[in-house]
């Protein structure tokens, strides 16, 4: 297959492509961005009003509960809240125009802390909550007051300043009534020597309202930007929650490849009991028949029992041989992956395309070869028993990164088989579903009623941060 790729240079020099530089290209971007700074500096007063109306309330009443034991979760409803009106913050600062901002990690536990102690004080034991409270109840309600003062100054004085002209005269004239404009006038005549004070007024105002307009991106962009640092820091997420996001994914992962590795050994123990046991057993009966029979001088009784216990030992043999294959592939481990996959797609009674990357037998770890050879032999055991195809395709390729190092596995197996296929408790899906998350990856399922089936198994190579 030929990728076809475009050279984006030739765009570029003539700068259709590339972005406009320069004041004035820059200074249209921030104004782009103004109408929505403003209407979020608006906004968020008031949901710092309502915050530290609500939280202030709610957080002492709790603690002043504390002694009772209604404190206790009337606390953890007070973080609760917090994280929401955290979130609406969060939100709306999307209206900005800046980035947005991460989702911090809210369960911190183990995945086996569970329990109703574990869960009701799990907020209390967060960092996260409490920092929500503090920028709800007392940081936000501060700065939304002194940002929602400059913004009204700004708007007013710089729209109000360039329409007064137009709204000026509706206002009542008269030195009683405030009429500045001759006193400006008197004060300055070299200036407003003869002017009227109207004119005094309209002139200076339409001053003032051009020099507030120009800078109101400046300004409110600024306002909207020490927000969001302050939103970024609070309500954000920090470098220690990707270690406990690594930290849960781990213990995740540690605990659905025991399990299926639990599952898998009973299958095996299941399978030699009902096979290579059952054949060994009879083996037995026969060779003590066959003694018995060679004893009392029954020579052809005695080769035809040597026939037959030559045969069950065969078949066990045979059924010892399968199993260990899935226990250990010969040829997974003398020739690599790529091999022991094709090997599969020609041993099944389908007819199937291959197309597996050469390079993942040097991109990929044992663990990861063995768990997507038993993976990719199970779906292709499915496809010939249920799904009721005709043909498949095998794909495994290797997703990269910018640099070019191989970051996941992706692994796909697709049928024209009925569909219908779904990861349900207690099927085989399921067990594959765990046997992948062992690794930290998924397993996608795509099955509509009537086909085609899409299965893929995606592994990460490498520990992502």
């Amino acid at each position: 297959m030929t990728t076809m790729t475009t050279d984006p240079a030739p765009l570029e020099r003539d700068g259709s492509s590339a972005p406009s530089t320069g004041f004035w290209a820059a200074y249209g971007r921030a104004w782009l961005r103004t109408p929505g700074s403003a209407l979020y500096l608006l906004a968020v007063f008031v949901l710092a009003m309502i915050s530290v109306s609500v939280l202030a309330s709610l957080f002492w009443t709790s603690v002043g509960l504390l002694v009772l034991v209604i404190g206790l979760p009337l606390m953890v409803l007070t973080l609760l809240i917090a994280r929401g009106l955290g979130i609406a913050d969060r939100f709306m600062l999307q209206l900005t125009g800046l980035p947005p901002i991460a989702e911090p990690e809210w369960n911190r536990d183990a995945p086996e802390s569970t329990g109703f102690w574990a869960t009701l004080t799990r907020p209390l034991r967060n960092a996260h909550y409490w920092t929500y409270l503090t920028h709800g109840m007392i940081v936000t309600p501060i700065i939304s007051t002194i940002s929602f003062a400059i913004t009204i100054v700004w708007l007013s004085l710089g729209l109000g300043g360039l329409t007064y002209w137009f709204w000026g005269v509706f206002l009542p004239s008269g030195a009683d009534n405030g009429d500045w404009g001759q006193y400006v006038s008197a004060s300055v005549p070299w200036l407003f020597g003869g002017w009227d004070a109207w004119a005094v007024e309209v002139v200076l105002y339409l001053l003032a309202g051009i020099v507030f307009t120009f800078t109101m991106p400046w300004v409110l962009g600024g306002l909207a930007r020490a927000h969001h640092a302050i939103a970024n820091a609070m309500l954000g997420r920090w470098s220690s929650d990707e270690l406990a996001a690594e930290v849960r994914a781990e213990a995740a992962a540690r605990g659905a490849a025991v399990h299926a590795e639990d599952i898998a050994l009973r299958r095996l123990e299941r399978d030699i009991h009902d096979g290579p046991q059952q054949r060994l057993v009879r083996l037995q009966m026969d060779l003590a028949a066959l003694e018995r029979r060679a004893e009392a001088g029954e020579a052809d009784a005695a080769a035809d029992l040597a026939r037959e216990a030559r045969g069950h030992a065969k078949a066990a043999l045979d059924e010892l041989r399968a199993l260990s294959s899935g226990v250990a592939p010969p040829l997974l481990q003398d020739r690599g992956l790529a091999a022991a996959l094709d090997a599969l797609a020609t041993s099944s009674p389908l007819w199937v395309q291959v197309e597996v990357d050469p390079a993942i037998d040097r991109a990929v770890s044992q663990e990861v070869a063995r768990t997507v050879y038993f993976v990719v032999a199970e779906l292709m055991t499915n496809t010939v028993k249920h799904a009721g195809a005709t043909a498949a395709t095998l794909r495994a390729t290797l997703r990269r990164s910018t640099t070019g190092a191989p970051t996941h596995l992706d692994v796909w197996v697709v049928d024209n088989g009925r569909g219908g296929a779904v990861l349900s408790s207690g099927h085989g899906l399921e067990g594959l579903r765990e046997r992948v998350a062992g690794l930290r990856g998924i397993l996608v399922v795509q099955s509509p009623v009537g086909g085609p089936t899409s299965v893929g198994a995606h592994i990460p190579l490498t520990v992502v941060p």
